[in-house]
């Protein structure tokens, strides 16, 4: 593995006012001084947008450390043209239409975003060279491999979920890359990640959004679901280290890593209610647990998630030490602050 010092550098990160492309801006921002972060956006209405500009808001903060554009990554030219103005020296991709359910309803976002997007953003890198490409997959490729914890060594070749085959498609994009034109590049395979300012879409935010409401929540499964819940501040620090170091070539030449990104402790879907339920009471958000509607799983769901995270471990010290009762508690205090007098819909 080759270092790559990150100061000084200016670190495009694609994605910049969602979930964890804002928070790993904000990472990068507060802990390396001399760097300066580009972030591209297309600011979609998949979830409330004023959650999006509040995050750019907190971002804008860091006056010209932070630039930002507003732009499709499936729009080629808009891409190059960021590209050449920026000349980034490390890319992180984590734009994409995410959401399993949504790509049942919405396929075509799916290619555009990532598939199209994922394509442009590694002819951008071949024509514009990086020194590191990292780019986000999913826990999803695993499907219902029943084997635990998933290995990135495990064959990941029956998706359940359009989303699934769409990062799958990036990771073997990004391989033919690395083999061709010797990109170094590293996907990280993300595992139900939460937090304060999270998204919208997620099961922890909506269950939040119908307790307040006295609406009863949807179950699925009858509650017999893992998840391995992973908080924010963990997922950037393993991130920045990752974008911090390439990897070795491959047996067939390709300088390119998939690592699983987890706190693997995989939780149960009650015990994450019940939790999330006594947090948001601490906070006066909500006076009792609320009702439960249990149900059958739905398509595209898995019963579990559980990450091995052993090489990410062994070559990064990465070690998830946020608890599931510290990150709830955080989520039910900023939702308080940021809710208060808002109308949630």
């Amino acid at each position: 593995m080759k270092h790559i010092s990150l100061s000084n550098k200016t670190i495009l990160v694609t994605g910049a006012a969602g979930f964890i492309g804002s928070f790993l801006a904000k990472h990068i921002l507060d802990t390396v001084k001399d760097a300066r972060v580009v972030g591209a956006d297309c600011m979609t209405d998949y979830y409330d947008t004023s959650l999006k500009e509040e995050r750019l808001r907190m971002l804008s903060e860091y006056g010209s450390r932070f630039a930002f554009r507003r732009l499709d990554i499936a729009d080629k030219v808009a891409l190059n043209a960021l590209f050449s103005e920026f000349k980034p020296s490390i890319v992180v991709n984590l734009a994409a239409q995410a959401g399993v359910r949504y790509s049942i309803t919405n396929p075509e976002s799916y290619i555009r975003s990532n598939i199209v997007g994922f394509f442009n953003i590694l002819e951008a890198c071949r024509h514009n060279p990086v020194e590191h490409l990292v780019f986000a997959s999913s826990s999803s490729v695993y499907g219902t491999n029943r084997k635990v914890p998933y290995s990135t060594d495990d064959k990941v070749d029956n998706p359940v979920s359009l989303y699934a085959a769409t990062k799958k498609s990036d990771e073997l994009m990004a391989h033919a890359y690395c083999k061709l034109y010797q990109i170094p590049a590293t996907g990280l395979r993300f595992f139900t990640v939460y937090g304060p300012a999270g998204r919208p879409d997620m099961a922890y935010f909506k269950f939040t959004d119908k307790l307040v409401r006295g609406e009863p929540i949807q179950i699925y499964n009858n509650g017999d679901m893992y998840r391995d819940f992973t908080y924010i501040d963990d997922i950037v620090t393993g991130i920045t280290d990752v974008m911090q170091r390439t990897p070795d070539e491959t047996e067939d030449g390709a300088p390119y890593k998939i690592y699983n990104i987890g706190n693997s402790r995989p939780e149960s879907l009650m015990r994450f209610v019940e939790t999330l339920e006594q947090c948001l009471i601490k906070e006066g958000i909500i006076s009792a647990p609320g009702k439960k509607e249990l149900l059958p799983m739905q398509p595209g769901d898995v019963y579990q998630t559980f990450a091995d995270v052993s090489e990410l471990e062994r070559d990064f010290g990465f070690k998830p030490s946020t608890p599931l009762e510290t990150g709830l508690a955080r989520f039910a205090s900023w939702y308080r602050e940021f809710y208060k007098g808002r109308k949630r819909t």
